[in-house]
Formats: structure tokens, C-alpha cells, sequence
């Protein structure tokens, strides 16, 4: 059977840390990462696509910018969330410790809450560190 699939890039600079970590990722840090929304389907829709790459980066970029770009990206657990938003500081508040994977998965379920049913999300917190989610 034949798949058909798209992929949008997008660019996000963000800040995070990570609780209870004996390492470098223990401190407050930043990263410019690199989110790829890979949409993937057997049937093509009435203009023999996918998805629009338009519809894509409008909707999944709008989010991207709004929530997580430019953003210190904390678990909620962080005391640190408290003096940052004392301070007006844009954040984005994770139920885990934000690691790349809880950060690709966060943007898929975003993703499918928009009607984006992503077949994989690739998180690259470096050029050379990359984590993904996917549908099975």
C-alpha cells in the first residue's frame, strides 16, 4: 500500500532545566531547536494532498511561536516556575521534566488537539541530539 506523507520544519529557541538531573542539564540552559511535524496519509484529500503546507505552518507554527518559542519550558514541579512568573517571564509549564521526548510528545498532542494527526514529531535539541514520537 502506497503512504503519501509531508514534512514542515520549524525553528524554536527556548530555555529549560531539568529536576533531579546530575548533569550539565541540571542548570538552566538554552537551545535552538529544530521541530519536525511529519503528516502522512493513503489518501490524498481533494487537491491531491496530504495537507496543505500552508494550513500546516499556520496552525503548527502559530502554536510553536505561542507557546514554546522564545519560552523557559519548566515542569510545573520547578520552584523555579514561581519566581519566574513573579518576574512576567514567558513560560511553558510540562507535567514531567521537559526533556526532548515530553517536549516532541507535547507538540504531537497539541498537534492532534488542532486536527493535526502528525504520524511522527522529531525533536532536535541539538544538531546533534534528536528525540521522536510516533504513531505505531
Amino acid at each position: 500500500m502506497e503512504k503519501f506523507s509531508v514534512k514542515k520544519v520549524f525553528e524554536i529557541a527556548y530555555a529549560h532545566r531539568l529536576l533531579d538531573y546530575n548533569g550539565k542539564c541540571e542548570n538552566l540552559h538554552g537551545h535552538n531547536g529544530i521541530v519536525e511535524i511529519i503528516v502522512e496519509t493513503v489518501k490524498l484529500d481533494e487537491m491531491s494532498m496530504v495537507m496543505d503546507f500552508v494550513e500546516l505552518k499556520n496552525k503548527a507554527g502559530r502554536w510553536l511561536n505561542d507557546n514554546l518559542d522564545h519560552t523557559v519550558i519548566l515542569s510545573k514541579k520547578d520552584p523555579l516556575a514561581k519566581i519566574l512568573k513573579e518576574q512576567n517571564q514567558k513560560m511553558f509549564l510540562t507535567d514531567e521534566n521537559p526533556t526532548a521526548e515530553i517536549i516532541a510528545k507535547t507538540i504531537k498532542d497539541e498537534m492532534n488537539k488542532m486536527g493535526i494527526k502528525a504520524k511522527e514529531i522529531r525533536f532536535w535539541e541539538t544538531q546533534s541530539s534528536m528525540a521522536k514520537i510516533e504513531e505505531e
